[in-house]
């Protein structure tokens, strides 16, 4: 019997709302509360609590959110430190989201970015399926939403003025993205003046092993903007080795940022300028004199 969208009362403790995931309609709803509860469902669900409606794969980790009074709102740290690549690319024309979630980046680019056609690759067939509860648009022509490995893709798209890379799953990284043959496809699937920005999560153990696959590829023309409130820390590798960002222009075009998008994009721009000049790139890899 094939799957439908189902409500759960919220079966965790304290915790007020409903959960909704894919199973089949005569499914035993107490028996799938019990396994929410032990961690045992394989599937991602969504709780709703009348405030946030967030994704998860496993309780211990929000994979995405979104506020019911704001469903346009960037309101995880990580999604908007990932587009301070308008930084350096203020007027892209082909963007690529690997890894779709909630839909918190693909809503946000189509939203504010209207020249821009954005392209969001999952891997989660449920994952798609639940777009319509993150109110992400349906597919049109600057939107579309393809189910896909991410690997895949790139190894046969290109010419994206910026890939943002978010491919997790309920343990981690997502292997088909873990690979040195994955960024450099991604280094392949950039325009000449391309950015690619990664989230790095985890250990600094997992953020220096993730990083010597981008350098693998990218050398070390890679900027690195982390957020001490939220312990995030996002990367910046440039298609062109010679980069270097423009840091006056940057100050005074963040200001226009700000009051474009609403995104504080001056401190951004303050804290890449600060992680270039403390080299923090070598400190997090242990190379720093």
């Amino acid at each position: 019997m094939s799957a439908s969208l189902l409500e759960l009362k919220n079966p965790f403790r304290h915790e007020r709302g409903v959960v909704r995931l894919f199973a089949p309609p005569d499914a035993d709803r107490a028996q799938i509360a019990q396994r929410l509860v032990e961690g045992t469902w394989d599937r991602p669900y969504v709780i709703d609590d009348g405030v946030m409606r967030e994704l998860y794969f496993r309780r211990e980790m929000v994979q995405s959110g979104m506020r019911l009074d704001d469903p346009w709102a960037l309101d995880f740290a990580y999604t908007q430190l990932a587009m301070a690549f308008l930084l350096f690319r203020p007027d892209p024309r082909r963007i690529l989201l690997l890894g779709l979630g909630g839909g918190s980046l693909a809503k946000f680019c189509h939203r504010h970015l209207p020249q821009a056609e954005v392209t969001a690759v999952e891997i989660d067939a449920d994952v798609i399926a639940l777009r319509d509860q993150f109110l992400v648009p349906p597919d049109g022509p600057l939107l579309r939403v393809v189910h896909d490995d991410a690997a895949r893709f790139v190894a046969r798209e290109g010419e994206f003025d910026a890939i943002v890379l978010d491919c997790f799953d309920a343990e981690g990284y997502s292997p088909s993205v873990s690979t040195r043959t994955f960024y450099q496809d991604a280094r392949d699937a950039l325009a000449a003046k391309g950015v690619l920005v990664t989230n790095l999560a985890g250990k600094r153990e997992e953020r220096v092993e993730r990083l010597d696959l981008v350098r693998a590829a990218f050398g070390d023309n890679i900027l690195l903007l982390p957020d001490k409130d939220d312990g995030n820390l996002v990367a910046f590798a440039f298609r062109d080795a010679n980069f270097e960002p423009r840091w006056r222009w940057m100050a005074g075009e963040s200001r226009a940022l700000q009051s474009r998008y609403g995104l504080d994009y001056p401190r951004f721009a303050a804290k890449l300028e600060r992680s270039r000049k403390l080299r923090y790139l070598e400190r997090m890899m242990g190379e720093a004199p």
